[in-house]
């Protein structure tokens, strides 16, 4: 498994195209700190649940399958084992199988939206994807696609890891409403991107939700900004 040394601390890089990328690196004293902002990756930016749908029903077309308007909760395999016990490991190996991950279609709007926030000044973001345990083809083809849809200068702003709470940001956008682990209070408010297995939920305050890429996701990084000259 590869992961991005001193991920705990991560640090903005600036090439290319994406020179907005870590700008507040580079910033003067007295000035706001650069917002740090952490994109999933499955179900934020690719279409995990469609492309998953697709190649589920191609590969076993006599086995019930669950619409998308009928997905409830965030482990597919989950929902699917209640239909039939041996369709949770069919549904299974459809993502550990090769030419998964790479092959799954951006969500609208999000490749465009996530490349007009790393441009933005005083913010550092990062794709933080937890990659599956049977690692042969996702850590790879997770690189492979940020570099397909991004550009391979987005590659510095990969973060691999399977406890996305010891990762430090101010938020982090993720379609998982129950984000656990070693850190039992993160120091990222956590956005919850709508997908179909969770539009149901209803959030109580202060959780928020980001609807969609069409949203209005600038406002709530405004929200989390700092009036110049004050410390985090």
């Amino acid at each position: 498994m590869i992961l991005l040394s001193s991920f705990l601390h991560l640090r903005p890089r600036r090439c290319g195209p994406f020179a907005g990328l870590g700008r507040g690196a580079g910033t003067a004293a007295g000035s706001r700190r650069a917002l740090r902002v952490l994109v999933d990756m499955d179900g934020v930016l690719a279409d995990f649940e469609g492309g998953f749908l697709k190649k589920f029903r191609a590969r076993y077309p006599d086995k019930p399958y669950i619409a998308l308007e009928d997905r409830r909760g965030f482990w597919v395999s989950e929902q699917y084992g209640r239909l039939g016990p041996e369709l949770s490991e069919k549904a299974i190996s459809i993502w550990e199988s090769k030419n998964f991950f790479i092959e799954l279609d951006p969500l609208p709007g999000a490749v465009e939206a996530v490349k007009q926030m790393a441009n933005l000044a005083d913010t550092d973001v990062f794709i933080c994807t937890s990659p599956i345990k049977k690692y042969r083809y996702c850590p790879y083809e997770k690189y492979a696609w940020v570099e397909k849809h991004f550009g391979p200068e987005f590659l510095e702003q990969i973060v691999l890891t399977r406890d996305k709470t010891v990762v430090s940001a101010d938020l982090l956008i993720d379609d998982r409403p129950d984000i656990t682990g070693a850190e039992l209070n993160p120091s990222w408010e956590h956005v919850l991107f709508t997908a179909c297995h969770n539009k149901h939920l209803q959030l109580k305050p202060p959780s928020r939700r980001l609807q969609s890429w069409t949203d209005d996701w600038k406002a709530i990084l405004d929200s989390k900004r700092l009036p110049p000259g004050q410390a985090a």
